[in-house]
């Protein structure tokens, strides 16, 4: 007995060694994932999702229900919105009851934004419904090996690739579709972090900002411990570091922040409390804000079922700008810390706008309008209705032979893309990185929005795909090669679907022709892509109107 339960033992540890094999491996269900995964799987070929954390999704899935489509008067970028991506807004409409009304507004080339906008819940059952029609095997849980030996390479080919709790996956073609970029890494391809100088790729609005105007303080905040004491140090928020030289790179992240899904319904709400570790202190700006006459923002319900989920771009929110810069190339402990650092500050300032006594002196209208908000008990329900992670903009960002840089959206002599796989049809967006001390006054340092000189612009196929001298069988749809600020501009999730149903064709189509990722013919690949009803035509979209 005691032999055949050895025997069983020792099988089960040898299936568990082996590597499961797939033709495509993705890293990371995010809605790029996901698309990569379909469209995988439409092909053919067998496919795998693998997710660090317990749910797909990504930022869908974790607070970010309002989409950034239609909802500017100057644009129109709904046109650009095709594939996978247009089928998945399709298929939110039809939940939600409201086809006819999204088909008419296509139709009649309408704008409303309203109609894009989705309950985080309602996309993660969309997503695991969609992905079950086409039998793709996802494993959740299952997160990238620290340290050396994580990847298996023989010359640039990936062969396999180690997860934390030992399993293997091997495959033909694998797909980066994280946020941070771990695999690219892994993988030993170039990658970088922060703000490149503008001398390095010819551009004017990247590096450190001489000035910011974006989402700038809009009242004189004093940010010393003792009023007007510099040598009293500095109130929370606020780093202490000099301006530096405008125009020169650094290591500085646009800020992240959590996408909190907020109801006004109170037979679904949970109350605001007190975080574990909660410290009034940390929220001094908001008061000294206020004692200026600032007004400070308030949840709106922007979401169906009297939801909102809660952003932060103004001038003071729940952007942590500075907070996050240990993060990218951070442990995965270093990275907990970050984002429960994150979590702490937020839910314990929502709490105070909501229950502080002093803010109801100073802006009772402010306080009775965050009393009436409260968490969604329907959302994040393993969470505590709170988001499991934050909104993670901007991480590694792959270095290939070919960058995306200003020169490609600007408006006048744009450069020629020759080999599009999605429009980009978004301004360069990056939010503040800092937040510093100038001429004795907090100051937000780094936002990047809009402005006349920006155009719809292809994205290319060789962004997408690493130098051919670091991996030859891997591919990007999320942490593509571009600069920071055109990063900026194609940094949204429709375009990272587009991106990477783009990049589940290109592994196909390297597969059926036992090639390279970077030998994949663009007549086929344009073909293919046509076929999969992407948009990949700049001049067909419309431009912004000044």
């Amino acid at each position: 007995m005691r032999q055949l339960c050895f025997a069983i033992i020792t099988c089960l540890c040898f299936v568990s060694a082996q590597a499961q094999k797939f033709d495509v491996v993705i890293y990371g269900a995010t809605p790029a994932g996901v698309s990569a995964a379909i469209q995988v799987a439409r092909m053919g070929k067998t496919v795998t999702l693998l997710e660090p954390s317990a749910h797909i999704g990504g930022h869908l899935v974790e607070g970010l229900g309002s989409a950034d489509i239609d909802n500017h008067k100057e644009f129109r970028n709904s046109a650009a919105i095709g594939g996978i991506a247009l089928e998945f807004y399709r298929k939110l409409a039809a939940h939600y009851n409201r086809t006819e009304a999204f088909e008419k507004m296509l139709s009649d080339k309408q704008k409303n934004t309203l109609l894009w906008k989705a309950e985080s819940s309602v996309i993660e059952k969309l997503f695991n419904n969609w992905l079950k029609e086409y039998k793709v095997s996802i494993f959740t849980n299952t997160i990238l090996a620290e340290g050396k030996n994580n990847v298996v390479k023989k010359g640039t080919v990936l062969q396999k690739i180690k997860m934390l709790d030992g399993r293997t996956f091997e495959a033909v073609v694998f797909i980066d579709a994280s946020y941070e970029g771990d695999l690219l890494y892994a993988a030993g391809v170039s990658a970088t972090i922060g703000r490149e100088s503008n001398q390095q790729y010819g551009e004017t609005l990247n590096g450190i900002r001489g000035e910011t105007t974006h989402a700038q303080f809009a009242v004189k905040v004093n940010p010393y411990k003792v009023l007007g004491d510099p040598t009293s140090g500095l109130i929370p928020t606020i780093q202490n570091e000099p301006s530096g030289m405008p125009g020169d790179a650094d290591t500085s992240l646009q800020a992240y922040c959590f996408r909190v899904c907020l109801t006004s319904n109170i037979t679904n709400q949970i109350p605001f409390t007190q975080p574990e570790g909660y410290n009034r202190n940390d929220y001094e700006i908001y008061l000294r804000y206020l004692r200026a006459g600032g007004k400070l923002y308030t949840p709106t319900a922007t979401l169906p079922n009297q939801k909102t989920d809660l952003g932060a771009w103004h001038d003071l929110s729940h952007n942590l700008y500075g907070m996050n810069r240990s993060y990218p190339n951070g442990s995965y402990a270093e990275r907990k810390k970050v984002l429960d650092y994150h979590t702490r500050f937020t839910k314990g300032l929502f709490y105070f706008l909501a229950n502080d006594t002093v803010v109801a002196r100073l802006s009772p209208t402010l306080q009775q309008q965050w009393k009436k908000w409260g968490y969604a008990k329907d959302e994040f329900t393993d969470n505590g209705s709170f988001p499991r992670k934050f909104y993670v903009r901007d991480a590694r960002r792959m270095v290939s032979e070919y960058v995306i840089t200003e020169k490609t959206f600007r408006k006048t002599d744009a450069e020629v893309v020759p080999d599009p796989i999605a429009v980009a049809y978004w301004p360069p967006d990056v939010h503040s990185v800092r937040r510093i001390v100038r001429n004795g006054f907090a100051y937000n340092e780094g936002f990047v929005f809009s402005g006349n000189g920006w155009q719809p612009f292809g994205i290319s196929y060789r962004a997408l795909v690493p130098k051919k001298m670091q991996s030859t069988n891997l591919l990007t749809a999320t942490c593509i090669s571009a600069s920071h600020i055109a990063y900026g501009a194609v940094r949204l999730e429709h375009n990272f679907m587009d991106m990477g149903q783009a990049c589940a064709i290109a592994a196909v189509l390297a597969i059926e022709k036992k090639i390279t990722v970077q030998q994949v013919p663009y007549d086929t690949l344009k073909q293919k892509l046509l076929e999969a009803k992407l948009v990949i035509d700049a001049t067909a979209v419309g431009e912004p109107v000044e």
